[in-house]
């Protein structure tokens, strides 16, 4: 994001380091039965295919295209979110012709005089195959910065829950800041889900400081999966993904540590199978 043209801005949104660069995909596996050679589908949810798409303020395109992966036929839960311009604020749509519905409300970022947000889209049940891409239409500021993460829940015929915080950095953090020095503080925890037995759990960083190169750690056995935290000269939208697999009923939060200290929108979603 940009909050004064005429100095270099030192971050807020992750982005690409390209025009459009989509980041890492893990397509997952499928375990075969030796015996019957057929597909045995785990009976809870799993890490599916994911990637990250971001792209620097001024270089990016309209649509924005996440993708492509490889997603699973059907039974799949497919999580998109989006930060950016709040101009550019559109449903999802993809080439599979799944029907996206928005997850709470867009949250803005503090300062940036109101200009930027982050807002979650999910599609389930979902279809999906090879070469699946999601299209991120850009109606207010077709060429501004944009990061996107798209995540495949496998196995998922419920979306349980959903926590959005946005903390600020602690006293610790914001004294050490102004002395210059990177003290990460005491973290940023995100809200609370509860889950009913087994479940995926996504938990996303979008840090808000002003700054190009920084770390986001989070606790409770999550595992981070995609991340755009070394911005480009011209500035993006910082993120980072990161997952846990929990196997019982329970209530659920991750702690996200990092420095510099920054305040970051979280966001944290459990899916679970279907009955």
């Amino acid at each position: 994001m940009y909050e004064n043209r005429r100095r270099p801005r030192a971050s807020s949104f992750g982005a690409t380091v390209a025009v459009a660069v989509t980041m890492a995909i893990a397509t997952g596996s499928t375990c075969v039965d030796a015996a019957t050679a057929a597909p045995k589908h785990a009976q809870g949810p799993s890490l599916g295919a994911h990637t990250l798409l971001a792209q620097p303020d001024g270089q990016g395109s309209a649509p924005a295209i996440a993708g492509p992966v490889r997603t699973q036929a059907s039974g799949s839960a497919l999580l998109v979110l989006v930060g950016g311009y709040n101009g550019n604020a559109a449903l999802p749509s993809d080439n599979y012709g799944n029907t996206w519905v928005q997850q709470g409300p867009r949250i803005t970022y503090r300062g940036y005089s109101g200009r930027f947000g982050t807002a979650a889209y999910v599609a389930l049940p979902a279809k999906g195959g090879s070469d699946h891409r999601v299209s991120l239409a850009k109606p207010g500021v077709p060429a501004g910065e944009i990061s996107a993460p798209f995540v495949e829940i496998r196995n998922a015929g419920v979306l349980q829950d959903v926590a959005t915080s946005y903390p600020a950095p602690g006293t610790v953090a914001r004294i050490g800041r102004k002395l210059g020095r990177n003290w990460p503080g005491a973290g940023l925890t995100s809200g609370e889900v509860t889950t009913t037995g087994p479940a995926t759990l996504v938990a996303v960083w979008w840090g808000d400081a002003y700054v190009y190169r920084m770390t986001a750690v989070p606790d409770q056995g999550f595992k981070v999966i995609e991340r755009f935290l070394d911005l480009p000269p011209s500035s993006g939208v910082q993120c980072a993904v990161a997952v846990r697999q929990v196997d019982r009923a329970g209530t659920w939060r991750v702690t996200w540590r990092g420095a510099p200290a920054q305040g970051a929108i979280l966001w944290l979603f459990a899916f679970q199978a279907g009955s």
